[in-house]
């Protein structure tokens, strides 16, 4: 079936999860996509931020919903899932799974097992066991998409911790065997690598002068992203027009991981 340009640019009437989203990343997918027109829901930890976000969200006209949620609890994933059901009517369109997080404790011998597991558990078991809780909303839908956020760390070493690292690396490669296995169910998965971006969550690391500067010189375009550089390439991966990529890694970097001068 064709469709006109403005359909294959647009969600509108799609519905969408993205979790996480009352920061940094998470917050400008959040407004990316209610733009593009689709209903989104959003979860955070800390309530207090989320009922402000959602206020705010409001006052602009963008409808957004959200739950509390911690995204390293098994129990409060399944109770997340339920929400998005309910509001969605069984059927949703867009899975983001953007809840991270990391240590800054670079050097390997001195991650604990406790330090280990949370990592794991935040960045890789959340987003592997809400995929599986989304699938039959996303099969439901008939139009089915699941962004990743990786990180450039999960393509080539860029000295922020191996286990966050390996996080990132499962991410890419759960996209990857995600797309072949839920194609047959109309369900496209990619993922997003982006490298230093202007978050709550590297700025502790960005505001030491000497790092930064270190950061710009490896990058061609000589400084970091803004969040909405990100928003946007996620934005499209949903979007009817990227209808046929799938299994995707793609950076969002300025062109770090592809620049071989050290």
């Amino acid at each position: 079936m064709s469709m006109t340009r403005d359909s294959r640019w647009s969600l509108d009437g799609m519905t969408a999860l993205v979790t996480g989203g009352t920061y940094g990343i998470g917050y400008a997918i959040v407004e990316e996509l209610t733009k593009l027109g689709a209903r989104v829901h959003t979860c955070s930890r800390d309530e207090v931020k989320l009922n402000q976000c959602v206020h705010e969200w409001s006052l602009k006209g963008f409808i957004v919903t959200g739950s509390v949620c911690d995204a390293t609890s098994r129990p409060q994933r399944e109770h997340l899932i339920e929400n998005v059901s309910s509001i969605f009517n069984g059927e949703l369109n867009i899975l983001i799974n953007n809840v991270g997080t990391n240590l800054y404790k670079f050097v390997t011998t001195e991650c604990t097992g406790e330090e280990y597991s949370m990592v794991m558990a935040t960045n890789l078991e959340s987003c592997y066991h809400i995929s599986q809780l989304a699938h039959p909303l996303l099969k439901a839908s008939g139009n089915g998409s699941i962004v990743f956020m990786s990180s450039v760390a999960g393509l080539v070493n860029i000295s922020a911790g191996s286990v966050y690292a390996a996080t990132k690396g499962a991410i890419n490669l759960l996209a990857k065997n995600l797309a072949c296995e839920w194609a047959k169910d109309n369900i496209r998965t990619n993922s997003v690598a982006p490298w230093f971006t202007s978050t709550p969550l590297v700025e502790p690391v960005l505001s030491d002068k000497e790092f930064m500067d270190k950061v710009v010189s490896r990058t061609p375009m000589k400084r970091v992203a803004e969040t909405n550089e990100v928003s946007s390439l996620v934005a499209f991966l949903c979007l009817p027009a990227a209808s046929y990529i799938t299994g995707q890694t793609i950076a969002v970097d300025g062109g770090f991981s592809v620049n071989g001068f050290p």
